[in-house]
């Protein structure tokens, strides 16, 4: 299936032929701007993959990124489009699971040494979470990129412990920090942000706190500008589910909004712009203003949690409470740590551009090899590339009974689970209440 690749006009010659598969608005963002960050020469496709719980044009619009995608309506059809004969380098802007399939598609189409895509994966922002189950998931990319020298040391410590190959892990930073500024001049209306993240925190009550602290904030800082700056409007999907919007939690609260507390929308780098003060949970819009010198608070309101991600910024000088804010704080990041997590000048992404250039000029590179196979995963494999229309083996599932067949152990996990449940729900609950009721 084609997918127009050929037919924008991308640049001949020096120039590389880059593809961007993406499923979000967020890795929308990465991807492109990380193909453009390591191929400046390029042209970059922009690919969207379909999804019901994709991203609008408003988001789109939003990230900052003044291009259209081509809506591609699967993996399978991805892997099996003629145009990706003609490109030399894919970037999969995609959660691990989708690259990994990915990687069984592309493996399966070149099966032998010759010419093919040099495939890089990488992450949006922060990692905090599921280190070792996203890594491996991409293990089997030409190239994994990390955002940082301590994620390239910990990444490559992985890789080499799971029996991979930990050459491929590239350090770079992240493609959206622009140019360092350790010398920022605050303005001359202090303007405080705090950057809200869809799931963290995520319950109500907590969500609720932020809301009650920025108005007091506002309320005690009158010559201050609050600003919460959310991550989509109320029915857009993000990359993490948001099941409490800040928009609809905020008029349910009885309190009167002050004059100087607005919620703004849109891209986040315009909105640094005006910004003194970054307050957040674990945003990696925190590495953003750390970058260009805004002072910067990482909330300990909540606790530091694993969960919450906070605990990636323990040593940077820059935890705080809303009653430290309230009270004048404004941290600046230690620069040893942000050195250290890709933050500041580096020469990073030269080194990145050199090192990607020249594998993408080999003409024979071997057949890529998917971290997982049914050789060492054979009772995940089935499920997880099934969820994207994929055989254990790569192959496209073409009807659902073959899905069905495809997928006997997580057929039978589910139905054993459900089997389980109803056999709990009848011993503890309906059981007892039948020997209750009959005693009546």
């Amino acid at each position: 299936m084609p997918l127009g690749i050929a037919s924008i006009g991308l640049p001949s010659v020096a120039a590389m032929k880059v593809v961007v598969l993406a499923d979000t608005d967020s890795r929308w963002k990465w991807g492109l701007l990380t193909a453009r960050q390591l191929f400046p020469a390029s042209v970059p496709v922009g690919l969207l993959l379909h999804s019901l719980r994709g991203p609008s044009a408003q988001q789109l619009a939003d990230s900052g990124v003044e291009q259209q995608p081509t809506i591609v309506e699967s993996i399978p059809g991805f892997v099996a489009s003629e145009d990706l004969d003609a490109v030399d380098v894919i970037v999969l802007a995609l959660p691990g699971g989708g690259v990994q399939a990915v990687l069984h598609g592309l493996a399966r189409r070149w099966t032998t040494p010759g010419r093919r895509p040099v495939v890089i994966s990488g992450y949006v922002g922060v990692v905090y979470e599921k280190h070792v189950e996203g890594l491996l998931l991409r293990a089997g990319s030409d190239v994994i990129l990390a955002n940082s020298p301590a994620d390239a040391e910990s990444f490559r410590t992985m890789l080499a412990g799971a029996g991979q190959d930990p050459s491929v892990v590239l350090p770079t930073v992240l493609p959206f920090l622009g140019q360092a500024d350790s010398a920022r001049e605050t303005g001359t209306l202090f303007t405080v942000t705090f950057a809200a993240q869809p799931g963290v925190p995520g319950p109500r009550t907590d969500r609720e706190f932020v809301i009650r602290r920025l108005i007091r904030h506002a309320t005690l800082h009158p010559e201050r500008e609050v600003l919460l700056k959310v991550r989509a409007r109320v029915g857009e999907h993000t990359t993490h589910r948001e099941d409490h919007p800040y928009q609809l939690l905020g008029p349910r609260l009885g309190v009167e909004k002050p004059a100087n507390l607005h919620v703004v929308h849109g891209n986040m780098g315009e909105v640094l712009d005006r910004t003194d003060l970054l307050v957040t949970v674990s945003s990696t819009a925190a590495v953003e203003a750390m970058h260009r010198g805004i002072p910067t608070a990482i909330l300990t309101d909540f606790g530091l949690k694993e969960r919450l991600g906070n605990h990636y910024f323990l040593g940077s000088g820059c935890l705080a409470s809303f009653s430290d804010l309230d009270a004048g704080a404004t941290p600046r990041v230690d620069p040893e740590w942000a050195r250290n997590r890709g933050i500041g000048p580096s020469d990073a992404v030269e080194r990145a551009q050199e090192h990607v250039a020249a594998l993408a000029a080999d003409d024979v590179r071997p057949p890529l090899r998917p971290g997982y196979t049914m050789d060492n995963a054979a009772a995940m494999l089935p499920d997880l590339l099934g969820r994207y229309g994929l055989s254990a083996y790569g192959r496209e599932l073409e009807t659902d009974d073959e899905r069905a067949s495809d997928l006997p152990l997580a057929v039978r996990s589910l139905v054993s689970r459900a089997a389980r449940t109803a056999y709990r729900q009848g011993v503890y609950t309906v059981a007892p209440t039948l020997r209750r009721l009959a005693r009546l």
